[in-house]
């Protein structure tokens, strides 16, 4: 069996490249950055960098805006979204509040499996992909 035949992604139905595959950690870390600047950034112009406020609005931007649109603002910047595996059309509140509550705790979302999913979203049944 070659490489190619056995990618990440392949147990979940995702296709080895382009639009659908899944995201790489690049392009994730790349996202999450953009996301942690911008709570840094809202925290600091209006709550003097408090880092209680930092997370606060990092958990609300990315719980609010993946549950309703599928992507936060940093995911959408480098063309990825987070998708629910049984193919539902929006990620939705519950699966979304589940999965940043496990992203805080950062353990969850640093031990992955053989598909690059973080137990972030093996739990809430979610995965990053390409847009």
């Amino acid at each position: 069996m070659t490489e190619s035949a056995n990618w990440a992604g392949k147990r979940l139905g995702l296709p080895e490249q382009g639009r659908g595959s899944l995201a790489k950690m690049g392009r994730r870390s790349l996202a999450l950055i953009i996301d942690w600047a911008l709570a840094l950034m809202v925290s600091g112009a209006f709550f003097g960098g408090d880092n209680t406020a930092t997370l606060t609005f990092f958990m609300l931007e990315q719980w609010l805006l993946v549950a309703t649109l599928g992507n936060s603002f940093g995911h959408l910047l480098v063309g990825i979204r987070v998708r629910r595996l049984d193919g539902a059309a929006y990620v939705g509140v519950v699966p979304a509040l589940l999965r940043i509550g496990l992203i805080l705790l950062v353990i969850p979302a640093v031990i992955w499996d053989a598909d690059n999913r973080g137990l972030h979203d093996k739990a809430a049944r979610t995965v990053l992909v390409l847009r």
